[in-house]
């Protein structure tokens, strides 16, 4: 089932999530501040591609990553955050699309909060 989802995920919005993330992260990566917040961006860039039975830990940070965690929150993640949460219940109407609402809201809490999480 995982499989077929992260075909039609593909298909209908899930490569242009995974562009959008990737860009974001080559503009970030343009300046020396932002190439961590930019190989972040990478890593939830190939996160997105591939989501269906994939789950995220948040949590597993230290005081370096809980700095980048604050700097990210008020400077990029809040609008990735509203832009998934919003998508995510635009995909929530329908009951076909509660699947993929989902994984929107998985990548809310992930574009709060990328340094420390663990993807598995």
């Amino acid at each position: 089932m995982n499989i077929i989802g992260n075909i039609i995920w593909l298909v209908f919005g899930g490569v242009l999530a995974a562009i959008v993330w990737f860009l974001a992260g080559v503009l970030l990566c343009i300046t020396v501040i932002g190439l961590p917040f930019g190989l972040q961006c990478f890593k939830i860039s190939f996160f997105v591609l591939w989501p269906f039975g994939k789950e995220i830990e948040l949590g597993h940070f230290g005081a370096g990553g809980l700095i980048f965690n604050i700097i990210w929150l008020f400077v990029f993640g809040w609008e990735f955050a509203i832009a998934h949460l919003i998508i995510g219940g635009i995909f929530c109407i329908t009951i076909v699309g509660i699947p993929f609402g989902l994984q929107h809201f998985k990548f809310a809490k992930l574009g709060l909060i990328p340094f420390g999480a663990k993807i598995r």
